[in-house]
């Protein structure tokens, strides 16, 4: 399937942050520099214009299914997995006010000292008055994966795509850092993604973007200004459509 270039960069995006990347290469925790420098990246974006909403995951502290597998309740454990996406959304938070980008962060779990409880009509007003938007706590329900949380948090503000930022450059039909010969994906299908099995988002994210036409793009955060190049319409990374 062909790719042609988008000719207007997006102007209302979800930018999807897994805590892992926020580790760097301790691979717990966070480090304050790679925070800096995607609070950087993502300054850059939002004095363009556009408009910010992010959900950040929580791996790089506490993974729920993790801890299911260990002999917790699923459930005890997916909301240990909100409260540390709250940890990295503050944190995120910081960083982008140090940047001097005005931001607001709504978790789905009421603890008002520390953010606004999320109101659809609340968020979409601040994306307009170009405040960054970072979305903690995943939906508010266990069982739900903040790759959903992605997607629906995308669909009820009218973003117009949804960028997950990896440690890779796209989708492959294999791990590359296993096998050299693993080949890139340019586009794919949301049938495609969930016929091969690929590990982009879960089932049930794939199946809301799809539904409701939402496309996604996977890419390098990694990359020389990645985030700038990809909201621009520069063919990087592999598209979902």
């Amino acid at each position: 399937m062909s790719r042609t270039r988008r000719t207007e960069p997006y102007r209302r995006i979800l930018l999807k942050l897994s805590g892992e990347a926020l580790a760097g290469d301790q691979g717990f925790g966070i480090d304050t520099k790679i925070l800096k420098a995607l609070a950087c990246e993502i300054k850059a974006v939002h004095a363009d214009g556009v408009q910010i909403g992010i959900v950040v995951g929580g791996g790089n502290i506490f993974r729920g299914i993790k801890g299911t597998t260990e002999g917790m309740d699923r459930a005890s454990a997916d909301y240990m997995g909100m409260l540390a996406t709250m940890l990295n959304c503050l944190a995120l938070q910081d960083a982008l006010e140090h940047e001097g980008v005005k931001t607001r962060v709504q978790s789905a779990i009421e603890m008002r000292e520390l953010a606004e409880p999320y109101i659809r009509r609340r968020a979409v007003r601040h994306l307009e008055k170009n405040r960054v938007v970072i979305f903690g706590a995943g939906t508010g329900n266990p069982y739900f994966t903040t790759d959903t949380t992605a997607a629906l948090r995308a669909m009820e503000t009218g973003a117009e795509v949804v960028l997950k930022a990896t440690k890779v450059d796209g989708i492959y039909d294999a791990d590359p850092k296993k096998n050299p010969q693993a080949k890139r994906f340019e586009t794919l299908t949301y049938i495609d993604v969930l016929n091969r099995g690929l590990q982009v988002m879960d089932s049930t994210a794939i199946s809301l973007c799809m539904d409701n036409r939402l496309p996604i793009i996977v890419f390098d955060l990694n990359g020389k200004d990645s985030l700038k190049r990809v909201v621009s319409g520069e063919t990087i990374g592999t598209l979902v459509h």
